[in-house]
C-alpha cells in the first residue's frame, strides 16, 4: 500500500482469491485490524463482507458501487462469490496496516505467541504475478488456516454471542502490544501531522492569511508493476511522486 496519500491513507486495488474454501466460498484470509478502520469501494464483481463485531454476525453484499467500512476490532472475511471481485481499500493511519496491525484467525494454538503467529503467516515469497507455484501454495495454506480460525469463531458468536470475540482479541492485542512504539511513529509523521497542518491552515483563514495556499501542487501517483498475495486477495498498490506535475 501507498503510505503518503492525502489525510494520511492508504489506498491500494485487491482482486479478492477466487480460491475455494472449506466451506464452498471463494475468498481471503480473516483477520481483525486492531489499531485502522478500513473501507472497500466494490469496483467490480459480486460477493459478501462477512464480519463478526459488536452486533454479532453479519453477512453485507457487495456489488460495484458499494462502499463499506469496519472500525478496529472488527474481523472481516471478503467472499468473492462472482470470481472476479476487485475493489479499492481506502486504509486509516497508514504505516500502520502495513506493518503489523492485521491479525489473522489462526486456530487459538497459532495465537500463543509472536513466533507461533509468525510461522503460521510467513510467506517464502509475496510476489503474485511471478508464477511461483510455491508462494501460491503458501498464500492458500495460510488463507485455509485463518479459515478454520474463522469458521469456529463464528460458530462460538452466532452459538453464544459477541463475548465469543473476546478471546480473540485479548490474544490479538498481545501479538501487536510489541509494535506500538513504531507505530507512533507513523502516527507522528502521518495522521497527527495532517490534523495539526489542517488546524493551522484553519487558523491562517480565520486571520484571513492565504500565504500557505500558495504551495499548492498536484501530485501523480503511479501503480506498481507488480502484484502481492495479500491477505484478502492479490494487492496492486500505488507509489506517490513528490515530482510536481507539469503545465501544458
Amino acid at each position: 500500500m501507498c503510505t503518503s496519500f492525502p489525510g494520511a491513507t492508504a489506498v491500494s486495488e485487491v482482486s479478492i482469491y477466487d480460491w475455494p474454501g472449506a466451506d464452498g466460498a471463494a475468498g481471503g484470509s480473516p483477520h481483525v485490524h486492531t489499531a485502522s478502520t478500513e473501507a472497500y469501494v466494490v469496483q467490480q464483481g459480486a460477493g459478501r463482507l462477512e464480519t463478526l463485531d459488536s452486533r454479532g454476525f453479519t453477512s453485507t453484499p457487495l456489488a460495484p458501487g458499494t462502499v463499506v467500512w469496519f472500525t478496529p476490532g472488527t474481523v472481516h472475511r471478503a467472499i468473492n462469490d462472482s470470481g472476479d471481485l476487485k475493489v479499492l481499500i481506502v486504509m486509516q493511519n497508514a504505516g500502520l496496516p502495513e506493518n503489523g496491525d492485521a491479525v489473522m484467525t489462526f486456530p487459538p494454538e497459532h495465537l500463543a505467541d509472536v513466533d507461533a503467529y509468525a510461522r503460521a503467516a510467513f510467506l517464502p515469497s509475496r510476489d503474485a504475478d511471478g508464477g511461483d507455484a510455491a508462494a501460491e501454495a503458501a498464500a492458500r495454506r495460510r488463507r485455509d488456516l485463518a479459515l478454520e480460525g474463522y469458521l469456529a469463531l463464528k460458530a462460538a458468536v452466532q452459538e453464544s454471542g459477541v463475548g465469543a470475540l473476546a478471546e480473540f482479541h485479548a490474544a490479538a492485542a498481545k501479538l501487536v502490544s510489541g509494535r506500538t512504539g513504531t507505530w507512533r511513529d507513523y502516527l507522528a509523521g502521518g495522521a497527527e501531522r495532517q490534523a495539526d497542518l489542517t488546524g493551522r491552515q484553519l487558523e491562517s483563514l480565520e486571520s484571513m492569511e492565504s500565504f500557505y495556499l500558495q504551495d499548492a501542487r498536484t501530485t501523480m501517483g503511479e501503480r506498481k508493476t507488480r502484484r502481492i498475495y495479500g491477505m484478502c486477495g492479490r494487492i496492486q498498490a500505488w507509489e506517490l511522486s513528490e515530482t510536481v506535475v507539469a503545465g501544458t
